[in-house]
């Protein structure tokens, strides 16, 4: 068996209405995963599997998710041991862990996306690539970055952002 690290892009499901976690459990529980369970309602699942390609499970997921909530949402996989080293490559890890973001990729972006990302970023905000993933030090609250509104899927391709408190959480829940 492995565990894996599920993270959903988003879990608004319409105006006002979220996804609840213990629906997602039961989701996975539905489609034979073991032990599944979540890190507070941000869309952070972790459970047991079969060994298989990530984008396999990252299918069954999304088409399980859409049959069941009514809304396609991209959900990216990593194994435990994956998640622990992209926890360990955290290029800041003095900063204050709500202001470090990860936006974790579905495929690993290149040094060209860094180079425009760095071009928009305000004075302050350290961006940095560890193993194609984008970490970024907004230096105060990533709500109030304008950078944000380029850390798209359309711009940067198939990902999700995680804050380094979350990152650290899943990792302990591995343990």
């Amino acid at each position: 068996m492995t565990t894996y690290v599920a993270l959903l892009h988003s879990i608004v499901l319409g105006p006002g209405k979220r996804l609840v976690m213990a629906d997602l459990k039961a989701m996975a529980a539905e489609l034979g995963f073991g032990d599944p369970r979540t890190w507070v309602a941000t869309g952070n699942l972790i459970f047991e599997g079969d060994d298989a390609p990530l984008a396999a499970i990252e299918s069954r997921l999304e088409a399980a998710f859409r049959a069941r909530f009514g809304k396609h949402v991209d959900i990216i996989l990593r194994t435990a041991q994956d998640w622990r080293r992209l926890a360990a490559k955290n290029p800041f890890p003095g900063g204050n862990g709500a202001d470090i973001g990860i936006r974790v990729m579905r495929k690993p972006l290149g040094p060209g996306a860094l180079a425009m990302l760095g071009r928009i970023a305000a004075p302050g905000i350290a961006l940095a690539l560890a193993d194609g993933d984008l970490w970024i030090d907004f230096g105060g609250k990533p709500s109030e970055a304008k950078l944000l509104s380029h850390l798209t899927t359309k711009k940067l391709g198939i990902g999700t952002l995680r804050n380094a408190n979350t990152v650290n959480a899943l990792v302990a829940m591995l343990d």
